[in-house]
This record gives C-alpha cells, sequence and structure tokens, in this order.
C-alpha cells in the first residue's frame, strides 16, 4: 500500500506534473459524465420501481440506494477504471515512463514524438489483452456473487484488487516491452504486494473526489513498485 500512496508525492514533482495533466483531464471528465448519467438513470429506475411497490412499502426505496451506492462504489468503478485506462493508456504510459526516469535518471528508450505515435496501437493492443483477460473472469466472479453471496462478495474484492494491480502495473513493464504473461508470473511470485497495492486502489477509488485523481497516483506508485522490485531482474 506504501507504493500507492508514494504517487501522491510522485504527481507533485517537478517535471512529471504536466504528464499528469492529461490522463487526470481524462478521467475527471469521463467519471464526472458518467456518475452524472448513471444518478439520473438510478433516480428514474427507482422512482419507476416505487411506483410499483404498495405504499406500505415505500420504504425499500432507501433501503435499495445504499445497495446500489455499494454496488457501484465496488463494481461500476473497476470496469470504468478498465474503459478508462483504455482510452488514456498511451498519456499514462508516457507518464510512467518519465516517473521511471525520474527515480532511476535512466531513459527507457530515445524514441521521438513520431515514435510514440507509432506505438500508441501496440499500447492499445495491450489495453485490449488486458480487456480479455479481465471481462470472462468478471462475468464469472459476478454470477457467483449472486449464488454464494458472502464467498462472492470476498472473491470479487480480491479479484478487483489483482485486477487494479495488474492494470496498473502494467505500464512499466510494457514501457520495457516485456509480454503480458510474463508480467502475470512475475506478479503473482509477489502477490501480497499485488494484493496490497490493488486495495489501496480500491479503498481510494472508493471515495467521492479523492477517485478522480486515482489513475494518475496509481500509474506513479506502480512505477516506482516495478522500479523497487521487478526491474533489477530485468537489467
Amino acid at each position: 500500500m506504501e507504493y500507492f500512496f508514494s504517487g501522491f508525492k510522485l504527481i507533485t514533482q517537478k517535471g512529471l506534473k504536466r504528464f499528469v495533466l492529461i490522463p487526470l483531464l481524462i478521467n475527471i471528465v469521463l467519471f464526472g459524465s458518467s456518475l452524472f448519467f448513471l444518478y439520473g438513470w438510478l433516480t428514474d429506475g427507482f422512482a419507476y420501481l416505487n411506483d410499483l411497490l404498495p405504499s406500505w412499502l415505500s420504504w425499500l426505496e432507501w433501503l435499495m440506494w445504499p445497495i446500489a451506492v455499494l454496488v457501484i462504489l465496488f463494481s461500476y468503478s473497476m470496469l470504468f477504471t478498465v474503459i478508462t485506462n483504455f482510452i488514456a493508456a498511451p498519456f499514462n504510459g508516457l507518464l510512467s515512463e518519465k516517473v521511471e526516469l525520474h527515480l532511476t535518471g535512466q531513459k527507457i528508450n530515445d524514441d521521438g514524438l513520431a515514435e510514440i505515435v507509432k506505438d500508441v496501437p501496440r499500447m492499445l493492443g495491450r489495453e485490449w489483452t488486458k480487456l480479455c483477460y479481465y471481462l470472462p473472469r468478471a462475468i464469472g466472479f459476478f454470477i457467483l456473487l449472486w449464488v454464494l453471496p458472502v464467498i462472492g462478495q470476498v472473491l470479487w474484492v480480491m479479484f478487483t484488487c489483482w485486477m487494479y494491480a495488474v492494470q496498473y502495473k502494467d505500464y512499466p513493464f510494457d514501457n520495457h516491452k516485456i509480454n503480458f504473461n510474463e508480467m502475470k508470473q512475475d506478479l503473482k511470485q509477489k502477490q501480497t504486494l499485488s494484493y496490497g497495492f490493488g486495495i489501496a486502489v480500491l479503498l481510494l477509488t472508493a471515495i467521492p473526489i479523492v477517485n478522480l485523481i486515482v489513475m494518475p497516483v496509481a500509474v506513479c506508485g506502480a512505477t516506482r513498485l516495478w522500479v523497487d522490485q521487478y526491474r533489477p531482474n530485468y537489467r
């Protein structure tokens, strides 16, 4: 968890702040607008259900709201993160690269802007790989969530934490052209690091307003984790 929280300090460092700005703006615009529409959809949906219920059951609306909010905070947030990072992948990759340069003083490569632009399809392809890894497992755990509620909730939270680790740690791995399967094996060898990092992301993502800056903070924290824990194996 310490690695994630170190990202708050890194996003304020001179030379890094401008690379934080674009991922931050993408997150604010997409997350803010989607929550606005989601709130409207829930309000209309509950109003419709309330009309169907007899008056003596109208109190159920007050019970459904907190349940809906919890589901959104712990489920929707992960799905939204996957989608948002798909859009912001090139900028997150660049931010991770600059954070590693800041921490180590060594460039990953000497590619100019033109080469970075050419590399965008490969970055998006990597995000597609993560999405294909996430969706079938998410569907399976979501079904289990309803079949075995208690066990399903625990497994869903663990899976969400794991996916946050996969999502953000993958940026520095990808910058070094390390394939996705090899990255997963490295993460599995140090699972406590992955789950600890993922829990921190999960908790902060569930806090309104704070969740808007989680993406760049997590990219920075994951890159520091890469430098300390994984990079020595690839030097």
